[in-house]
């Protein structure tokens, strides 16, 4: 078999696609040295494409030790699959389920078949013996639909940013107390929603990187959100930027005399976390830059630097606390809390150094040309091997969805797409060269339905963009709501009103907001940060007058006139059969600036950082604000 036929089959085995559409409708041949770059990252023996034939040896032989049994088994309903087992040796199976008792099975002409009719829902393991040989493999036994709550109604409430909710009591930026002020708001007017970006922990000491979407660690929590309580020094408003390195250091002024918590309420997680970023102010941020005991995950307590590490405990412990009594003040609204599941983690962060065997080494991942971004995106982390991942019975996915769907009332999974597929770019190469890995939906759907029936969440899928048949045939046949945004049908011949399945959105963080959409503000943005061609601008202002005036036409508004126009379009969506409506804050006062404009450093624009256009507190009270809620309650 030649070098290039070998590197096919080892990239179809691997779930490496060799072909993909772009977002601009074009079919990519991908080359033979993202390949091979690609599946050397999955633990490949091979340099380069030619190497190929022995990788591919290597492989099947791998595969073909031990009793052949699935990876991960997902048994819909608690119904196991029947899967082919043929040998003519003595068989033993059976499967431990986590609440302690054995379930045999049975070995029916060459298949392995349960003998009770159903498995209880949880996760438990299969166990079978063929000879002297023993093979495990997790069984995810989920139902079909995700969580729901047992009165469904039609539900509303609004989305932000809590850093930028700064309020007279705030210090730099906004915390959970101005979350319960919005939520108090909602629930006065008749709404039961309020969801916020990720509240996940980020790199707040100079070089700040506060996106969000870019966390330390999906398994703790920022300790921006405890607030400066008293010693907090009010700043004033208006500021141009909201600051995250002025906000730590308020945290840790009132956190410097708070007592360590009992090592009976540190979890071992925990106290690897804070010791990993004592580590990182001892030997540097990017701890693939350390010693090598170090990178490999053994830090010495002369790497740690104390006084950090001691800081993160108390953090971790005070947040955690926090959290409890804001899902008990949302309760008590009648509010449910909505958060969003970020895809991936900073590359310098914790989860990548504590489970490397998990992380793709020199992969990012991003996504292919589109229309927004002719030359692709880089989005900055690593992407989990999808093998090592099914190893551990995904078991780190399990835990960053329970880590927020025990706070959340409702869960937004960002990307959802990634469930299928993600675009991984090889570091060193142009990123229209990268390509699509598979990831086993059906396993990752198990986890993610598993979880939201053990926290009592709501799962709704952000499924925007080009979104592969199998995620769109996937989250209604799961009960995952998915979304459907006011600008984006705008785009369309014919606007459309969300359906049953979807929620009811004019905008997201990632775009721009309605009176910024119709000024035309991200165009604007675009062209200084060279995302988009100065020659190309007024094709793009074209085709937006055009959108501007399609939605105007579908809502019956006049688009000269921004105010009663965006009133409009909160009616049609209001009025249509979503489930769910979540408008963003900022819109109900007429914002005309975007909170992030995706393909730009927050070292270059103020993603994530820009602040409010006021005091929470007079910006909650604006006649504007009042009327648009109460429209939006009168209309469901």
């Amino acid at each position: 078999m030649d070098a290039r036929t070998a590197l096919d089959r080892l990239a179809d085995l691997l779930g490496v696609a060799r072909s993909y559409v772009d977002g601009l409708g074009r079919t990519v041949q991908v080359p033979p040295e993202t390949l091979s770059a690609i599946c050397r990252s999955m633990g490949m023996p091979m340099e380069g494409p030619g190497d190929a034939p022995a990788a591919l040896a290597h492989l099947r032989a791998e595969r073909a030790a031990g009793p052949r049994i699935p990876s991960v088994i997902v048994a819909w309903e608690g119904v196991l699959p029947r899967f082919p087992l043929r040998t003519l040796a003595p068989v033993r199976a059976w499967i431990e389920c986590d609440d302690g008792p054995r379930v045999p099975l049975e070995l029916l002409a060459g298949t392995l078949a349960l003998r009770a009719v159903r498995l209880p829902i949880g996760r438990h393991t299969l166990h079978v013996t063929v000879g002297d040989t023993e093979a495990r493999a997790p069984v995810l036994s989920a139902p079909r639909l995700g969580w729901r709550p047992a009165r469904s109604r039609r539900r509303w409430g609004v989305a932000t940013h809590v850093a930028a909710l700064r309020s007279r009591r705030s210090g730099a930026i906004g915390d959970l107390d101005d979350l319960e002020t919005v939520a108090r708001v909602v629930a006065r007017h008749g709404g039961d929603i309020v969801t916020a970006l990720p509240l996940l922990p980020t790199f707040n000491t100079p070089p700040a990187e506060p996106s969000p979407y870019s966390p330390v660690s999906r398994l703790f929590w920022s300790e921006l959100v405890i607030g400066g309580g008293p010693r907090a020094a009010a700043m004033p408003h208006p500021v141009d930027r909201l600051d995250v390195t002025r906000a730590d250091a308020e945290i840790r002024a009132r956190l410097a005399a708070e007592p360590e918590p009992e090592s009976s309420q540190l979890s071992p997680e925990l106290e690897r976390y804070a010791r990993f970023r004592g580590a990182q102010v001892t030997l540097g941020r990017d701890w693939r830059q350390w010693p090598t005991e170090a990178r490999s995950g053994t830090l010495r307590d002369d790497q740690i630097d104390a006084d950090e590490a001691r800081f993160h405990r108390v953090a971790q412990h005070h947040a955690a606390a926090r959290t409890d009594r804001l899902r008990s003040a949302f309760d008590h609204l009648g509010v449910a809390l909505g958060l969003d599941l970020a895809v991936g983690v900073h590359p310098d962060g914790y989860d990548p150094w504590s489970r490397q065997h998990l992380f793709a080494s020199g992969m990012s991942v991003g996504a292919p040309p589109d229309p927004g971004f002719p030359s692709g995106q880089d989005w900055g982390f690593a992407p989990i091997l999808p093998e090592a991942s099914r190893l551990e019975g995904h078991r780190y996915l399990a835990r960053t969805i329970a880590h927020q769907a025990a706070l959340a009332g409702v869960l937004r999974i960002d990307h959802i797409m990634a469930l299928s597929r993600l675009y991984w770019v090889p570091h060193g190469i142009d990123l229209h060269r990268g390509t699509y890995v598979r990831y086993p939906l059906d396993e990752l759907l198990a986890v993610l339905v598993l979880e939201s029936h053990r926290h009592g969440c709501e799962l709704v899928g952000e499924n925007l963009g080009t979104v592969p048949r199998e995620i769109d045939e996937a989250l209604p046949r799961h009960g995952i709501k998915g979304m459907r945004l006011a600008l984006f049908e705008a785009g369309a011949p014919e606007p459309a009103p969300p359906t049953g399945d979807e929620v009811a959105m004019i905008d997201t963080h990632d775009t721009p907001t309605f009176a910024g959409w119709l000024e035309g503000r991200d165009i604007d943005a675009r062209v200084e940060s060279k995302l988009l061609a100065a020659e190309d601008a007024p094709a793009e202002r074209e085709a937006r007058a055009e959108a501007v005036g399609r939605l105007a036409g579908a809502v019956g508004a006049d688009p000269d006139d921004p105010g009663d126009f965006l009133d409009r379009v909160l009616d049609w969506l209001a009025r249509s059969d979503s489930p769910m409506l979540i408008a963003w804050l900022e819109d109900l006062w007429d914002e005309p600036e975007q909170v992030n404009l995706p393909g730009t450093a927050s070292s270059v624009r103020p993603n994530w950082q820009r602040p409010m256009s006021g005091w929470l507190d007079d910006l909650l009270a604006d006649p504007r604000v009042e009327a648009r809620l109460r429209l939006i309650d009168d209309a469901r």
